[in-house]
């Protein structure tokens, strides 16, 4: 399910550090660097403020317990840039695992079938109920996978828990047939306050709104992103405990993993222990100077410059309209509190 491109505030990130040699570091020039096409992209490392090649950004992260590409849905560069870090960590170390938001947990066995050869990619399309931009985006993921006989793991929460928990409040988890509740998480709403609050911004504009202005359904639709959340950081966990000694790269939507908020977070509660690096995208356009750079550096460990996408629409009207049949077509779940 595509994501929302949502407007995040500028966070002051402190870049310069207290030792005096630092004071005398040159400014990094990053006007050279920036990506051509919109398959390009350029790795930032965010501590050092200086590009890397992919290559050495998998030596940096062949260590990792859990390394996190977000992503905007759909955006060549993304899919390339994760394509090429699951070879160059494969070629380190086979012991990968490949754990996705991008397919539901009670889709797993499709999704197992195929990896075994039992069936053919349009039905396993069809059975797992990949996203529309499968083929475009995440075929090659599933393919390298597949050929080197890596563990995917399908970590997003079912889609129709998802909208029902948004509809109809958190409490949808009750009427849930025992079986159902078993596969999500124990605590399915466990949150963290500033995620809480880039949420409520994100959403309306407006950060730090307390709690008690919060509506019951901006409510609902919060608790329905953390069952997303929550189910991803435990199926992590969980994928590390069928595959001990094994790395994990986990695809995810850039709001769930950015700033190290969200699924990275909560795995992070869970999980004190891991170690977890962050490649977050940043849509870099070539009107943007180096110094705009700065105000986004702590969006994760690295970070990955890509070009903006065309802008779907000009017409307002039919934006609106457009988003309307997009969202008509997931309507179709039935939540017993609705009935």
């Amino acid at each position: 399910m595509p994501t929302m491109k949502y407007s995040l505030a500028t966070i002051t990130f402190a870049l310069l550090a207290t030792s005096g040699c630092s004071l005398i570091q040159p400014q990094p020039d990053f006007s050279a660097t920036k990506p051509e096409t919109l398959y390009d992209s350029v790795v930032i490392d965010a501590n050092s403020r200086q590009p890397v090649s992919i290559t050495a950004t998998a030596n940096a992260l062949s260590k990792a317990d859990v390394v996190v590409v977000g992503e905007y849905h759909g955006h060549q560069a993304s899919h390339l840039l994760q394509t090429r870090l699951l070879q160059h960590l494969f070629n380190l170390n086979p012991r990968q695992i490949l754990t996705m938001e991008q397919f539901n947990l009670d889709h797993q066995s499709a999704l197992d079938d195929y990896l075994e050869g039992a069936t053919g990619e349009t039905e396993m399309m069809e059975d797992a109920d990949a996203w529309d931009n499968y083929r475009g985006s995440y075929r090659p993921l599933i393919e390298f996978a597949r050929r080197h006989k890596l563990p995917v793991i399908a970590a997003n929460a079912p889609a129709d828990v998802v909208r029902c928990i948004g509809r109809a409040g958190p409490d949808y988890l009750k009427r849930l047939p025992d079986d159902q509740r078993e596969q999500l998480p124990e605590q399915p709403f466990m949150d963290t306050p500033a995620y809480r609050g880039k949420f409520i911004e994100a959403i309306t504009g407006s950060h730090g709104t307390s709690d008690s202005a919060i509506s019951e359904q901006m409510n609902n639709i919060y608790k329905a992103q953390l069952i997303r959340d929550n189910t991803m950081a435990t199926r992590i966990l969980r994928a590390r405990e069928l595959y001990p000694d094994h790395q994990v790269l986990h695809l995810t939507g850039t709001f769930h993993s950015e700033e190290k908020l969200g699924t990275v977070a909560l795995l992070k509660k869970r999980a004190p222990e891991l170690s977890i690096v962050v490649l977050s995208p940043v849509l870099w356009s070539a009107e943007e100077s180096s110094a705009a750079l700065e105000d986004k550096l702590n969006k994760g460990d690295y970070l990955y410059l890509i070009q903006p996408l065309p802008q779907e629409f000009r017409d307002s009207d039919r934006q609106k309209k457009a988003m309307k049949e997009r969202f008509s077509k997931r309507s179709d779940a039935h939540c017993t509190a609705e009935q």
